[in-house]
């Protein structure tokens, strides 16, 4: 028997499938932009972290989300 996908709280297959036709249809330049945008945003920072602890800081993440709703919407 086939295992079903199974998609976090708030995804489903039609989210998921726009943002793979989003990234299958961007330029090389779109996607430089995109990411040298990303890089300029002040309130993140790109940190290196063991494979083994992205689990812990995925979790943590999602914690300081949920706390922090707004925060996100703010800086976008």
């Amino acid at each position: 028997m086939k295992k079903l996908n199974e998609f976090p709280p708030g995804l489903d297959e039609e989210h998921v499938q726009s943002v793979i036709a989003y990234y299958d249809q961007q330029t090389e330049e779109e996607a430089v932009a995109e990411a040298e945008e990303a890089l300029g945003d002040e309130s993140c920072v790109l940190v290196e972290v063991p494979i083994e602890l992205l689990p812990t800081v995925r979790e943590l993440i999602a914690k300081h989300a949920a706390e922090n709703p707004l925060q996100r919407e703010q800086s976008s």
